[in-house]
């Protein structure tokens, strides 16, 4: 299955949540795509598991093959299942570009990663789905620096809310990860315990 690369905002109003965080679109429309919008019916029990993993999955950009070998790795940890799948994708390189403030969207942010415009403790990263770990820094390189959407993320900054388990440093470039995220630190209206329940059946 090849990734999605249609509008977001349309997935976005088929799940009846902004998977992108900043989209106007979806405020104007928060309904289903089609002329007039139509009305919302009560989904089966396997409706409602299948949406919220379609959901996590376009909100982070995963393939559902890679997404399904995250939950296998989420299993085989001692705590929560659903709480550690979030984790492993809050980790990764695109996200974390994403919520410290870099890109205005996870797609632009996986992006500049593919490009190689960021750093990872020194070394250059051009796989979005690399994951980070605690003390980790990543940094802009030092080519990208004059980027404009690098340039814009430090002219917004202040607006942005950055998850206490980072370090978001624009004016130098640079995110330090201070530990990997608990369930309450991470903002996405997903029902993991559901697609738990759905790879679980």
């Amino acid at each position: 299955m090849a990734r999605y690369t249609g509008p977001m905002t349309r997935k976005s109003r088929r799940f009846g949540t902004d998977l992108v965080g900043n989209s106007k679109s979806f405020e104007r429309r928060p309904f289903p795509p089609g002329m007039h919008g139509r009305g919302r019916t009560k989904d089966s029990e396997y409706s409602q598991q299948l949406k919220e993993k379609q959901k996590a999955r376009f909100a982070y950009g995963v393939m559902e093959k890679q997404f399904r070998h995250y939950y296998e790795e989420a299993t085989r940890s001692t705590s929560k299942t659903g709480d550690i799948l979030l984790q492993i994708l809050e980790s990764r390189l695109d996200n974390v570009v994403y919520r410290a403030g870099f890109a205005s969207t996870r797609r632009q942010a996986r992006q500049l990663v593919s490009h190689g415009h960021f750093q990872v403790n020194g070394q250059r990263v051009n796989i979005p789905s690399y994951r980070l770990t605690p003390q980790d820094i990543v940094d802009v390189a030092p080519k990208s620096a004059n980027l404009h959407p690098i340039v814009v993320a430090r002219e917004v900054f202040d607006s942005r809310t950055v998850p206490a388990w980072m370090d978001s440093r624009p004016a130098q470039g640079r995110i330090i990860i201070h530990s990997l995220p608990t369930r309450d630190q991470i903002v996405i209206d997903v029902q993991e315990q559901l697609i738990v329940e759905l790879y679980s059946r």
